[in-house]
């Protein structure tokens, strides 16, 4: 039976509130994070993937219907479906994300126990359509923002590392043919959904996601891929990658399982975002069949992009929350000659100044969204939606660390992390679809 928007919000509301994570994170010491020491440099060849990618065919592409609102007026208010699934995703991001962002920064990776929390939220199968097993009766380009800025105010790395593998579902449930959909989308709906990511920076000075050295080059029927794309989260764990490859029409993205040959990762320790466990990824030949090619005639590589700028913009505006939120309290209990160091002007006007920023952030983002949720060209939003992202996330990072003074230098206090993220956002294009 289809859900309705209403039945879609109890039922995540549900699994979420039915699961153990909650208790445990309330109840018990937090669990202890493995070590993960990167010992080996280089490339390295990729391990073959378990995982078989099948399921029940379907005869056309099973597309997301939009909301279906007629003007260009947006409204920042957001519904009581909405609300319920934010309430969700804070929840989860402050208990679980929060607690876990330091050890994961040190360790580069993102621990399978929570992935596994996260899966419980259910977030993956309403990024499928329910004729290929999944919860979705229609796609908010709105509600994915604001999931991906709660779950941003968590810890942007742990962010981008869980929103991976939803963006490469939103991607196929979007574009995917009608193949691509039947082999790949009932995975994402099983309990333990793959590994999945999208890869598209490459390690070029002022690098433009839209002229791509990465090749793909047509050989009989199939695809051949060469080149190497840079700081690409989970791609050492990924058994599947959508990968953007310039060919002789334009730029495209070809669906690529972990195992092919000539594909082969060197670890990444990036400044930032090290949580999501960034890597390089080289394609020395890689064959994929003709097939592998995202999408049919209707495919748009540009909104492609786009998309992933709305996704950058959320994830900046919920770590520039996290860093407004910390240095409110600490100006306000800090004291020199006497005195809260809040009662300086300097400091109240830097602070009052992240909290402008902040909200013309988020406004020109809920711009671009609303204009994809009502299918009209988005595209100039989102390039301003991500530009503001870029130059505002970055000057709130550095005034946090700033107000801190030399706590703000130290790994004591997250605000040094929290810059260190929203530094990325000006060079990122990899791994959002929203």
């Amino acid at each position: 039976m289809a859900r309705d928007a209403q039945g879609y919000a109890l039922h995540l509301l549900n699994r979420f509130a039915g699961s153990d994570w909650a208790d445990k994170l309330g109840l018990r010491k937090p669990m202890e994070k493995s070590a993960y020491t990167l010992t080996k440099t280089g490339f390295r060849l990729a391990a073959t993937a378990a995982r078989k990618f099948s399921g029940p065919k379907i005869d056309k592409p099973a597309r997301l219907a939009l909301p279906g609102h007629t003007t260009d007026l947006f409204d920042l208010n957001i519904t009581e479906e909405q609300q319920m699934i934010r309430d969700s995703v804070r929840a989860f991001a402050q208990d679980a994300l929060r607690p876990a962002a330091h050890d994961a920064d040190e360790q580069l990776r993102l621990d399978d126990a929570l992935v596994a929390q996260a899966n419980e939220l259910g977030l993956v199968s309403f990024c499928v359509p329910e004729a290929l097993g999944g919860a979705a009766t229609e796609r908010s380009p709105v509600t994915n923002l604001l999931i991906a800025e709660d779950l941003g105010n968590g810890d942007m790395g742990l962010a981008l590392g869980i929103l991976a593998p939803l963006s490469v579902a939103n991607a196929l449930t979007h574009w995917g043919s009608a193949t691509q959909q039947s082999d790949y989308l009932p995975a994402f709906c099983a309990d333990k959904p793959p590994v999945a990511t999208i890869a598209v920076n490459e390690p070029v000075p002022l690098f433009n996601p839209h002229v791509l050295a990465t090749t793909a080059t047509q050989r009989g029927s199939d695809w051949v891929l060469n080149g190497v794309k840079a700081g690409v989260p989970l791609a050492n764990r990924a058994e599947l990658l959508l990968v953007a490859a310039q060919t002789s029409q334009g730029p495209a993205v070809f669906i690529v399982e972990n195992g092919a040959q000539g594909l082969s990762f060197a670890d990444g320790r990036g400044m930032g975002l090290r949580a999501a466990g960034l890597c390089d990824v080289q394609f020395d030949n890689v064959v994929v069949p003709a097939h592998a090619k995202l999408g049919t005639d209707e495919f748009d590589y540009g909104t492609f992009i786009d998309f992933g700028h709305l996704g950058w913009a959320a994830l900046a505006a919920g770590t520039a929350q996290s860093v407004l939120d910390y240095v409110i309290p600490y100006v306000n209990e800090r004291e020199a000659f006497g005195e809260p160091i809040s009662h300086r002007q300097a400091v109240a006007f830097m602070v009052a100044n992240i909290g402008i920023e902040l909200e013309g952030m988020r406004l020109v983002a809920a711009r671009a969204a609303s204009r994809a949720e009502q299918g009209l060209a988005f595209r100039r939003e989102a390039f301003l939606a991500r530009t503001v992202a870029a130059r505002r996330g970055m000057e709130i990072g550095t005034n946090g660390v700033q107000l801190l003074g030399g706590h703000g230098f130290t790994k004591e206090h997250p605000v040094e992390r929290w810059y260190r993220d929203l530094r990325a956002v000006g060079i990122q294009y990899n791994g959002l679809h929203l």
